[in-house]
Parts: structure tokens; sequence; C-alpha cells
């Protein structure tokens, strides 16, 4: 029908009348309903597109409902989703945002926009979504329970690791069979240098996986840093039997070999890690280390600068090369490289003795007095954080 037409009457008199009466409340319902499903239309053709999967024709929709619905903080919201369902989260983030900004209590929105922050690598402005709708959840719900992983993830990504350990023990508790937060929360006990419960960590995931190489390297690192060298050992042993190709695993024995100078075994995990990883700035590093102490200084200055291509930052690489610039002479370069390693490590004791002594081989002697008073410093520092500790240990 069309809704310009009014119609014509059938008939004479007063059901004449009636009958016009009722064609017209039929013709402006009609036009009314005609005019909904135009409007409808966009809507559901978005809807079903984007169930399908059919993401760019559901944006087309969407956009199209948009242009007669500026307001819509429905289309905005769906807009958001197609681009957070093809990992476009940068641009997901302000159309939840402008949906929020047309509709803050719209349902699912404010939990959508802290996962595009989060998998967009925007841990801050995930926490502060993630925590305002933790304090709004019902204890102990699936909700509150997926919140309590997703806060402790965000500590996690921010390097808070302290702050991170709570939450995930209390996502533990509900999965205990989880061996992802097991290991997320057991990196933040070891980085927050709480090492026995890291030990009690460690032993929850041997009961989910007796031979977990990653349970090992952690029992490894949390037993180096409380001082039980043989028990480190024997854990990071442990995880190169249990997997030789985890990332850092031989890297982690060939360090505790090469801190107790057992140079040609530290070497040979080092080789090993490279074998895995030939880009290994770490490897690089210490096993060309190695080689210099071993006596191989060309072999070794070709893994260390090596190793400075792959990461410009390590102290040690440049210290070793001024070592052995200084040691042949070379004593400009050695001077820049030593310069490089004092820049990255401004405290450490040892680059300051090697420049007061690379100073005073140039004939430079105020600057030598200068480097070795800050080695006195530093030292002292060291040793006066050694008393507070064993002070700390005795009370």
């Amino acid at each position: 029908m069309d809704c310009g037409q009014k119609g014509s009457w059938r008939g004479t008199g007063l059901h004449g009348l009636l009958w016009a009466a009722v064609m017209l409340l039929l013709a402006a319902a009609t036009c009314r309903a005609q005019e909904a499903a135009a409007a409808e239309s966009p809507r559901q053709a978005a809807f079903i597109l984007e169930q399908e999967g059919r993401n760019a024709e559901a944006e087309a929709a969407w956009r199209s409902y948009l242009g007669e619905h500026p307001s819509s903080s429905e289309a905005y919201a769906h807009l958001g989703l197609l681009e957070a369902r093809q990992q476009h989260y940068e641009k997901a983030i302000p159309l939840y945002r402008k949906a929020l900004a047309l509709h803050s209590t719209l349902p699912g929105l404010h939990l959508n926009l802290g996962l595009a922050y989060f998998k967009a690598g925007k841990m801050k402005e995930a926490l502060e979504e993630f925590s305002a709708l933790l304090t709004k959840s019902a204890p102990s719900s699936p909700e509150q329970q997926r919140l309590v992983i997703l806060v402790g993830m965000c500590h996690y990504g921010l390097g808070e690791f302290a702050q991170a350990a709570p939450y995930l023990q209390k996502a533990v508790s509900h999965e205990p069979h989880n061996s992802e937060l097991l290991l997320a929360l057991a990196q933040s006990y070891l980085w927050s240098k709480q090492y026995k419960q890291v030990m009690l960590t460690y032993h929850a995931m041997l009961q989910i996986n007796m031979e977990s190489a990653e349970a090992d390297m952690l029992a490894g690192e949390a037993l180096d840093a409380m001082k039980d060298e043989q028990g480190a050992l024997q854990q990071f042993r442990a995880a190169v039997r249990a997997d030789p190709k985890l990332p850092e695993v031989h890297f982690g024995l060939g360090y505790l070999l090469w801190t107790q100078h057992e140079l040609p075994q530290a070497a040979a995990e080092f080789k090993a890690e490279l074998e895995n990883d030939p880009g290994d700035a770490q490897a690089l590093t210490y096993l060309g280390d190695c080689d210099m102490r071993l006596g191989d200084s060309q072999k070794g200055a070709l893994l260390l600068r090596r190793a400075i291509q792959a990461n410009p930052k390590i102290e040690l690489a440049y210290l070793d090369l001024g070592i052995m610039d200084a040691d042949a002479g070379r004593r400009k370069m050695a001077l820049q490289e030593m310069l490089a390693a004092a820049k990255i490590a401004p405290n450490d004791a040892n680059v300051d003795l090697r420049l007061g002594r690379l100073y005073m081989a140039m004939g430079d002697k105020e600057k030598a007095k200068a480097e070795f008073e800050k080695t006195s410093k530093s030292m002292q520092s060291a040793n006066a954080r050694l008393v507070d500790m064993y002070s700390a240990a005795k009370k």
C-alpha cells in the first residue's frame, strides 16, 4: 500500500464512515510498521552478518545503521567488537570508549574495553577497568574469579610482581591444576624475592607434571638466590634433562657454572643455548667471556661483537672487549668500550676499577684517582648491604 494514498470509502452513511476510519487507522499502522522495518533492517542485517563472521560486511551494515542513528551506543559497541575480533585492538578501544560515552552502563562493555586494553598491551588502563569491575562483582561468582585472574595478570604485565602474587594465588586456589597460572604465580614470587613461596609453588607444579622443566628452572633460580649453589645446579640439570630445547634452560645452567668458575662446562652450556637460539645475546656474551678467560681472545672478541649487535646494552660485552683491547695496547679503543660499560652500569665497582687502571696506564692520574674513589665507594656500599642483610638475618 502506498502510504500517501488514503483509500476510498466503501458504502455510505454511518457504516461507511466507520469503515473509512478503520481503513485510515490500518493505513497509518502499516506506514509505521514499514518505517520501523526500514529502520531495523540495517540493524538486523548487521547482526546476521556479524553472527556469520562476515566482518567487513557487518561493519558496513553497522556504519549504515549509525548513519541514521548517530547516537547508537550499540552500533559503536558492535563496531568495536568487530575490530577486536580481528585483533585490531587499538582500533577497538576508541569505539568502545565512544559507546561508553553514550551509554555508560551498557552490559559487558567495560569488560570488553578492559580486554582490548589488555590485548593491546595497555596494562595500566586495563587494570583500571578490571579493578572497578572486580569491586562490583558478586563474591565467589565466575565473573569475580575471571576478574581476579585479569587483575593479577595486569599487575604481572606491569612488572608489579608483589601485587600480582595475591591475585594469582587466589586464582590458583580455584584452578589448582592450571599450569599456566601456577607458572605465572611462581614467577611473581621469584621476581618479588619470595623464594620460599617459589618452592611451595614448585611442588604444586610437580603434582601436575613431574618433569616440568619450567618448574625446575624456577626452583633453581630460587635456590640460587638463597645461596644454595648445589641445589640450584641440581634443579637446572633436571630442567635440561626434562626439556633441552626450553629457551634459556642451557643459559641458566651455564651461568651457574660460570659463577662457580667451571668455565669449560659453562661454555658447553652456552654453546647448547646458541644451538637453540643462535642470536641469544646473553649466551653470546658469556661464551665470549669464557673464551677470553680460557685464552682464545680472538674467538671471544668475535662473539662479544655479535652480542653487542644483537643487544647493545650488555655491560659485560663492552667490559670484556675493553679488557682485551687494553691488554693488546689499543688503549683509545679500550677506553671507549669501558666508558660504554660504565654508562650501562654506572655503579659497577669492577668497571670503575678497570677504568682506573686504564687511566693510570694512559698517564691521566686525576681521572684514575676519581675512578678508584668510585670503586672504593661502590665496595663500601656493597659491604654495607651485606652487613644489613646479616643483621636482619640475626634478628
